[in-house]
């Protein structure tokens, strides 16, 4: 019997920089109808109300479902339990480790591992600079994995003229990996 892949992703929100991407991109699965799980760690609550302009409650309240990263017996923590993928965004490095190493020490970092060992899409916005060769090393093991591994790096070909322009891109760049149309940004020949 064909599993059907239900129309729901896992958002995780860690504490690197750009809580921004995290929240816009809830925002914009939510717009496409999308069933949403969203988990955000310590410090990812820590910087939204440093980041943004948001609290951490009415972000938990764009998502469908929300859960406390602490919780490991929490539906995502399952395989058994269908979904489309997960990203994580942004993604600290200490994440990207606990991915990579199959530590799957809190529910962001079970959920990923669980996605990765069903082998569903997995995007992660790593946020990060400069790299040094251990977090490459880090990139390669979890893309051996399966990971998709996205920098927030902007792009300029569709001329941004704002913050959320340069947001919008790398939103749209995961939206793409899901096969989500948007017209979040001009592409390059259109």
């Amino acid at each position: 019997m064909k599993k059907t892949v239900p129309e729901r992703i896992i958002v995780g929100i860690t504490g690197a920089s750009g809580a921004l991407y995290g929240v816009r991109s809830l925002e914009l699965l939510k717009e496409k109808g999308l069933e949403t799980h969203l988990v955000i760690s310590e410090s990812g609550r820590q910087v939204i109300e440093l980041e943004t302009d948001y609290k951490v409650k009415d972000v938990e309240a764009m998502a469908d479902h929300s859960y406390d990263d602490r919780d490991l017996a929490a539906s995502l923590a399952s395989g058994s339990y269908l979904t489309a993928g997960m990203v994580i965004a942004p993604c600290t490095m200490k994440t990207l480790s606990g991915v990579a190493n199959s530590y799957a020490n809190n529910l962001i970092e079970r959920a990923a591992d669980v996605t990765l060992k069903e082998k569903r899409k997995l995007v992660l916005v790593v946020r990060e600079t400069p790299l040094h060769k251990g977090h490459l090393r880090l990139m390669s093991q979890a893309a051996d994995m399966g990971a998709h591994i996205l920098p927030p790096i902007p792009a300029f070909y569709h001329k941004p003229k704002t913050i959320d322009d340069l947001i919008d891109q790398t939103v749209g760049k995961i939206l793409d990996f899901f096969g989500i149309e948007h017209d979040l940004f001009e592409r390059w020949g259109e």
